[in-house]
């Protein structure tokens, strides 16, 4: 877990791929709990600290998150989450061509099969995306997308809608096989919670966005 950021109310780190934002009923690793112990560590705390969850990405996802030290700031935090003031983005690398667009759909989540679906009862989820880069000889394009909802699984169903599943997703339909869908939370942006700046985190992990790729 690497630190990017922290003062008396936040904490902004970078999760690795392959760790749970929140411990569930696997023993797996998960930032939390990693970041709680981080906290007891540095300031020689003996019995529980508190820290507040803001917002989740998925196991394989990795990238910045934002957590809260104090519960003022997880409940204003919370809340601009809650009336989409947070600026999240991501990049992403997609089968086949894309140029630029928006997505509106509405999702559905199969808890069964840990998926999202499109919907006419789901909720509503929009991103805008545009392309970076194409690559003509192994037909995939890199892609950054912007969120105005966080739905689970959005970006991974959505593209997957569009007939662009991510490289190597194959539960959306990849052609390709690798262990993780490539995707990264590379730029995070929020009012602090106290003294009301914009705070802005920037990280760029080239070599894991590209890594299973085909050479």
């Amino acid at each position: 877990m690497e630190i990017l950021y922290e003062d008396n109310h936040l904490l902004v780190v970078y999760k690795p791929r392959g760790i749970l934002a929140q411990k569930d009923i696997s023993a797996k690793t998960d930032i939390l709990t990693l970041a709680k112990d981080y906290l007891k560590v540095k300031y020689n705390k003996p019995g529980n600290v508190y820290l507040g969850l803001i917002h989740r990405l998925d196991i394989n996802t990795e990238g910045i998150m934002v957590l809260a030290k104090t519960s003022k700031a997880a409940s204003r935090l919370s809340l601009e989450m809650q009336n989409n003031n947070f600026n999240k983005e991501y990049l992403a690398i997609v089968e086949g061509r894309v140029s630029s667009g928006r997505l509106i759909n509405k999702l559905a989540k199969n808890n069964e099969l840990r998926k999202a679906y499109l919907a006419p009862d789901g909720k509503l989820a929009i991103l805008d995306y545009e392309c970076i880069k194409y690559n003509l000889g192994l037909d995939y394009s890199i892609v950054r997308i912007k969120l105005e909802t966080g739905r689970f699984h959005q970006i991974r169903a959505q593209f997957s809608a569009i007939g662009h599943p991510l490289y190597g997703d194959v539960k959306y339909g990849s052609k390709r096989s690798t262990s993780f869908p490539n995707l990264q939370a590379y730029k995070l942006c929020f009012i602090h919670p106290v003294s009301k700046e914009e705070m802005c985190f920037i990280k760029i992990d080239n070599n894991n966005l590209f890594k299973g790729i085909d050479s």
